[in-house]
């Protein structure tokens, strides 16, 4: 009964790059082909450096291998809730899917005592060209259930994916958030001990976030084991139990999800001065232009870079761009908690008689006056593009942190405290004796 009911032992992943793989007939005809091609005499061939440091392609193997995951080694016990976080390409996905019976890890060993059920992504495990209701037969019966079981739960999925209307249609036809709500809806109710949820929560809308959260909590208390994956760290802080922050395929930290999550946020890269190079920053996700080069914090009047303020400080943004052959015409920055919490949006959109066409090289600057922001750590995103609605040519997350430390900004000496909110908004008040107020 004391046996952890997932114990992960020294896993490494590894993957080479430009190898094609083999998982069809075709697939493997066309990588014997490749390789002929590369090897020496082969139609197309080049030089090639000794056996000694080269593989069958007739190349350096070192050069061409990624490791996604390396020695990373956990224990879950039954009925935790481990929230799995880092950065885009910690290798998330791949522990998940070495988990799930996905992907077979290059060495190292995932030891799962229990029926677990995957959401990885859309469309994970459904017949496109089945219905809904075939679907979630299907599914149940990859769990090993029984067809008794499945009925049972039937009605209690269809009407929390709210797909009644489309249940008979198939799912082919489903838009992506019909997908993924009835892909949680199969993957929560059908009493697996273990749930595996990626990212993919994101696709649908905030109410059925809100509900998926609620499902995975009584799942939880149900003594259930529920793996979550997430960049929505408050979602991790009010979900897990307990926090795994992965970085470069490493396991950087097992422990409480409140120091996870401070251990991911704090790998942002932050100068001391409140000076960050945003040109291979990691905060940016993959298919954006490097626009953004650079940003930096000062309160005006000063000459320095800082990032450290007070509460009611002005603070100036300084954004480094260079467009190269486009143009930008709209900018905006979202303020974010420590845990990633969005606590206010400003942008170009939303100042009158501001129109900025941008293009080449140049700094854009941001004035936020009497920042209210109580005592503690911050970051703030950035995003640039073009068109409305907006198109996105650069962004990066978490581009720069600052610290705000508490000042005497209502001038009684008092402040709130953290745990009362993130605001020191001033407010006036007065008082009418004798009046009866609202009537």
């Amino acid at each position: 009964m004391n046996e952890p009911i997932i114990r992960v032992e020294s896993l490494g992943k590894r993957y080479l790059i430009g190898e094609i793989g083999a998982s069809t007939i075709r697939e493997a005809a066309v990588a014997c082909w490749s390789g002929f091609r590369r090897r020496p005499g082969g139609r197309g061939a080049a030089a090639v450096p000794p056996a000694s440091v080269r593989d069958g392609a007739g190349q350096d193997r070192s050069d061409r291998e990624l490791w996604a995951l390396k020695d990373v080694t956990f224990d879950v016990k039954q009925g935790e809730v481990l929230g799995i976080i880092g950065r885009n390409g910690a290798g998330k996905s791949t522990l998940l899917k070495i988990l799930s019976r996905i992907t077979e890890p290059t060495h190292g060993r995932a030891v799962i005592r229990g029926r677990g059920a995957s959401l990885l992504e859309v469309g994970t495990g459904f017949h496109p060209e089945l219905t809904g209701r075939d679907n979630i037969y299907l599914n149940g019966a990859i769990l090993g259930m029984k067809k008794s079981e499945i009925a049972r739960k039937f009605d209690e999925i269809v009407a929390f994916a709210e797909v009644e209307r489309f249940i008979d249609t198939p799912v082919k036809r489903y838009s992506s958030g019909m997908y993924v709500r009835l892909a949680f809806a199969v993957a929560a109710h059908l009493e697996p001990e273990i749930l595996i949820v990626d990212e993919v929560l994101a696709v649908g809308d905030v109410s059925f976030q809100r509900k998926c959260l609620g499902r995975m909590k009584d799942v939880a208390q149900e003594g259930r084991t529920v793996l979550f994956v997430s960049h929505n760290m408050d979602a991790v802080l009010n979900l897990c139990s307990r926090g795994l922050f992965l970085h470069k395929g490493g396991c950087a930290y097992l422990g409480s999800v409140e120091g996870a999550v401070e251990a991911y946020l704090g790998s942002v890269d932050v100068q001391a001065d409140g000076l960050v190079d945003l040109t291979n920053h990691a905060g940016r996700p993959s298919g954006m232009h490097s626009i953004l080069r650079g940003v930096g914090i000062r309160v005006p009047g000063s000459s320095a870079y800082t990032n450290r303020l007070k509460t009611g400080d002005d603070l100036e943004l300084e954004i480094r761009y260079d467009t190269g052959p486009d143009f930008i015409d709209l900018a905006q920055l979202g303020f974010c908690s420590i845990t990633g919490m969005r606590l206010f949006t400003v942008g170009t959109h939303l100042a009158p008689d501001f129109n900025p066409v941008l293009r080449g090289v140049g700094v854009l600057t941001c004035r936020v006056p009497a920042l209210p922001l109580v005592g503690g750590e911050y970051s703030i995103s950035i995003m640039i593009g073009q068109g409305t609605p907006p198109h996105n040519l650069d962004c990066v997350d978490h581009a720069i942190r600052f610290h705000v430390e508490t000042a005497d900004y209502f001038g009684t000496g008092r402040t709130p405290l953290p745990s009362q909110g993130f605001w020191a908004q001033k407010a006036d008040w007065r008082v009418e004796e004798g009046t009866r107020g609202l009537t």
